[in-house]
């Protein structure tokens, strides 16, 4: 099993070192040769921010590779998902046992408690930028 995701794109814009690549993600479903038959087929199309790439051999429209490390898949998981569930279980059951088994107000506080916790991602957001990146193989 490899340790690297890549994905195929267009380079869209090149401003300095900071790239912008169009991707097409789709699901298993939308590579499939019965796609017409069935109605679960997915595929999305991101733009992917690539910063502090060396933009001397890119052009706008060449085709590219990116790469990235799926532990930055993994780590995202856990911060988007992981965290935010164990931060709530934590509360509910902290505040359910403070209110004496109140469990509206556990509840409550417990999903409450995310609001902070979104809020610091938010502001964090520039150096998860740089902790989650991507390079550029360009197409021979």
């Amino acid at each position: 099993m490899t340790d690297t995701i890549k994905h195929q794109g267009t380079v869209e814009n090149i401003e300095g070192t900071h790239v912008q690549v169009r991707i097409v993600q789709t699901s298993a479903c939308a590579s499939c040769s019965a796609k017409s038959f069935c109605s679960s087929s997915d595929s999305k199309e991101k733009l992917i921010d690539i910063y502090g790439a060396d933009t001397s051999l890119l052009r706008v429209g060449q085709e590219v590779v990116i790469c990235g490390a799926t532990s930055m898949g993994m780590r995202a998981v856990w911060l988007a998902f992981g965290v935010p569930f164990v931060v709530l279980i934590t509360v509910l059951f902290l505040l359910y046992r403070l209110t004496g088994g109140n469990e509206a107000v556990s509840a409550l506080g417990a999903l409450l408690m995310l609001v902070p916790y979104y809020a610091v991602l938010y502001l964090l957001k520039g150096h998860l930028k740089r902790r989650f990146s991507f390079r550029i193989e360009t197409n021979k």
